[in-house]
């Protein structure tokens, strides 16, 4: 595998980043609660406003960073991450801290790391030869899977012991960390596609989203990873109030069934390659496709007491197995068919369609559970997932599929 010194650079920058971020996953709602003490609405909508407000800024962002050079966006939204993270305890330190201030750091933390995954994965294309990016996709993910599997419970550990404001410093200084380590790369940044002599903006905002649907593979997984996800994102309030509410889980043995399957994640990951080796790309994307999806019908039938545990953990452990392939080969696949001059764009409008559908997916799945019962609409989100298999690649083979140019 030849992935040379600045993909490690880059790689390191990531890693840095996602590891403070999952040490201080929810460090922010919990201030909002704890500190603050705003009632559980309020704190739901910072997540829904931070995804939706980084979604309207997404849309001019996307032609703002195709036709920029890529390392001094990344570098600039981790520094305006770290700024608003450290704000925080600054702000609570001075008795100034606002909920209003929570919500501009949720948009600043949303916002930023969209441009980031624009930016980033243009330029890992640029970083790494054709052979090898599905290795380097692959080791992204196994490091996401890591963080999130280790970064919570450390975070918790460390905000016990020293506080949330010394787990939001951290995050802080993770950020700076990760743009020391991508203004270290070395070498040459091609330069960023030159801009249509009066192009007009709007057009150059919709490209992304017609590229997508100009590429068949490209529009298929499109459908496919909207459905998944919004239905996925629905889901998850909902298993949080059958666990805690309806069967009473411990905390522990919430935190256990979430946390532990998360290795599934990094196993899968490192999976990809022996399975791309075996069954090519196709294959790949259909059977992890499906094998992400198929598992969650069967959480809406959680019994209480160590038997519900234990089935929450294998059912989590075989989606994130196979949702740690599928999301490097789907990356790889969609860093592929989609043109340089296009594939910040393209990254974009998929990070803005997702921002946009999931927190409206998941006030529908909280008002379906309010009307029916909360094992219904996990039923029924598991069902959506489950049939999000069918907007897979099954007619055509992706591999020989090549985009028209949209000019």
């Amino acid at each position: 595998m030849a992935l040379g010194s600045d993909f490690r650079r880059l790689w390191t920058a990531y890693a840095i980043s996602e590891a403070g971020t999952g040490l201080s996953f929810g460090a922010i709602p919990l201030v909002a609660v704890l500190v603050l003490q705003v009632p559980e609405f309020q704190v739901s909508l910072l997540a829904a406003l931070g995804g939706l407000a980084a979604a309207v800024i997404g849309l001019p962002a996307g032609p703002w960073i195709e036709f920029r050079r890529k390392r001094p966006v990344m570098i600039l939204a981790d520094l305006a991450r770290a700024l608003a993270i450290i704000s925080v305890p600054i702000a609570w330190a001075t008795g100034m801290l606002t909920y209003a201030q929570l919500a501009v750091v949720a948009i600043v933390q949303a916002a930023g790391a969209m441009a980031f995954a624009a930016a980033s994965g243009s330029h890992l294309k640029a970083l790494v030869g054709a052979e090898d990016r599905a290795a380097a996709n692959g080791r992204f993910e196994a490091t996401f899977w890591t963080a999130y599997s280790a970064g919570p419970a450390a975070g918790g550990a460390l905000t016990s012991w020293l506080g949330v404001w010394w787990t939001l410093s951290a995050d802080a200084v993770s950020f700076v960390l990760s743009a020391v380590n991508v203004r270290r790369l070395r070498s040459p940044e091609p330069p960023p596609p030159v801009r249509a002599p009066g192009g007009n903006r709007w057009s150059e905002i919709a490209a992304g989203w017609r590229y997508i649907l100009a590429h068949r593979g490209l529009r298929t997984l499109y459908l496919n990873s909207q459905v998944f996800g919004a239905a996925m994102m629905a889901a998850s309030p909902l298993l949080t109030v059958l666990m805690l509410g309806e069967l009473h889980f411990a905390p522990w043995q919430y935190g256990v069934g979430w946390g532990v399957p998360c290795a599934a994640g990094v196993l899968g990951a490192f999976a990809l390659k022996p399975l791309l080796a075996r069954f090519g790309e196709r294959k790949v994307l259909l059977i992890t496709g499906v094998g992400r999806a198929v598992w969650l019908p069967f959480l809406a039938a959680m019994p209480a007491g160590p038997l519900g545990l234990v089935l929450l953990i294998v059912v989590e452990f075989l989606a994130l197995f196979f949702t740690g392939a599928f999301n490097p080969a789907f990356a790889t696949y969609r860093m592929t068919h989609t043109e340089d001059g296009y594939l910040s764009r393209v990254i974009a409008a998929w990070s803005i369609t997702s921002r946009t559908t999931q927190p409206v997916a998941i006030l529908l799945g909280g008002a379906l559970a309010a009307a029916t019962s909360v094992r219904f609409a996990l039923l029924v989100c598991g069902l959506i997932v489950a049939a999000s298999s069918l907007l897979l690649p099954w007619r055509e083979r992706v591999s020989a599929e090549q985009a028209t140019p949209v000019r």
